[in-house]
């Protein structure tokens, strides 16, 4: 698989050996149990521990990370889970962690679930490769690269190499990404994380995460606190990213290609400021971006004048839902200071670019923003 190109990697990744009259994909197996007489050994046990379907996007998802490498991918029932488990299967008390104070809305969240558990918490923004300076005696860095939703870049090998010298172990939150846009393994991280409800599935149909490891004890830890916490994929959602992943890169391809158009469009725009996409030359990200990334991702943010002009132009759109989340085929939009936890403008935007035409879109946007002014 590592000589493969990506679209022929997503296609196959995960497929089992052909058997004459089997389908290409198996369907999802619903068991909670298995039969099983003698000592509990073996692959498929008990339903809250392995699974047939789990096991095939397991190793899909791995293919995609790490192309001709050993590593270890566990899939959990939505990215929360594969963040929590990461951080809980690692720190204890007393420990240290350092986290982005500009990232996903809900960190805050677990800020505050670490502290209770008597966790040293440090944040530093992820612009300027600042969480370096905070890692003596540290745990754990958490790297969100790029930031959601300011969409701000690090420069992940820089802080990997920083952070082993002082013994940190590394995860990196690649949900924007995915793995075709980059690879935090073969930046030397040691999680690579990701909530496979957004591009990986790309339908916004389904809620699922991954962690994937190159570390095997780092994978037993993930999957112990799995086992222990039951976080765990139904089968049919588990089947159902399986199968998403054949058009990965295609979907995500189109994504990037309209998202650089929608965003040198918007930079011409007088209303609109504040524009953040690591693709466009001008970003202050690009060239960190253009070191580590394949591709530069579907999200593009962008700041109108107030709210009023934010919620004025989220009316207008046509082709745009009005809703959180991105990544998926159809575009969304909203204005990211409604849920009041992110350190963003009121009239900010988040814009996730789907796969419509881009001059449909290009022209959507245009339209909306003239009504939004007017």
């Amino acid at each position: 698989m590592s000589t493969l190109g990506d679209g022929t990697r997503a296609v196959r990744a995960g497929l089992p050996v052909p058997e004459q009259f089997e389908p290409t994909l198996p369907g999802p197996v619903f068991a909670a149990h298995f039969h099983l007489s003698g000592d509990p050994v073996g692959p498929y046990t008990y339903g809250r521990e392995t699974n047939p379907t789990w096991t095939l996007l397991e190793q899909a998802i791995g293919e995609l990370e790490a192309p001709g490498e050993e590593v270890g991918t566990t899939v959990f029932a939505s990215g929360m889970a594969a963040i929590t488990a990461v951080l809980l299967s690692q720190v204890r008390s007393g420990d240290a962690v350092v986290l982005p104070d500009d990232g996903y809305q809900a960190l805050p969240l677990v800020r505050e679930q670490l502290a209770a558990y008597g966790v040293e918490v440090r944040t530093a923004p992820t612009g300027g490769d600042a969480q370096a300076a905070l890692l003596e005696g540290a745990k754990l860095l958490w790297i969100e690269s790029p930031s959601n939703p300011g969409l701000d870049v690090c420069d992940i090998r820089r802080l990997v190499e920083a952070a082993h010298a002082a013994d940190v172990l590394v995860a990196v939150d690649n949900t924007l990404a995915t793995p075709i846009g980059q690879r935090p393994l073969e930046l030397g991280a040691d999680f690579s994380v990701a909530s496979d409800t957004k591009g990986m599935t790309g339908h916004g149909d389904l809620l699922l995460g991954h962690v994937t490891c190159r570390d095997p004890r780092l994978t037993a830890d993930v999957r112990r606190w799995r086992k222990v916490v039951g976080a765990i994929p139904g089968p049919m959602e588990a089947w159902l990213a399986h199968r998403s992943l054949a058009t990965l890169h295609l979907r995500i391809d189109r994504q990037c290609t309209t998202a650089l158009a929608l965003a040198e469009a918007l930079g011409e725009r007088a209303e609109v400021t504040g524009l953040r996409y690591p693709g466009l030359p001008t970003d202050p990200s690009h060239p960190v971006a253009a070191r580590q990334m394949r591709r530069f991702g579907s999200v593009i943010s962008f700041e109108l004048a107030d709210r009023g002009t934010a919620e004025r132009f989220l009316s207008a759109l046509r082709l745009v839902d009005d809703a959180t989340s991105f990544g998926g085929v159809r575009s969304t939009a909203e204005r990211r200071g409604r849920w009041g936890g992110d350190a963003v403008a009121e009239g900010f935007i988040r814009f996730s670019v789907g796969a419509e035409d881009p001059e449909d879109l290009l022209a959507d946007v245009e339209q909306a923003l003239d009504a939004a002014v007017r």
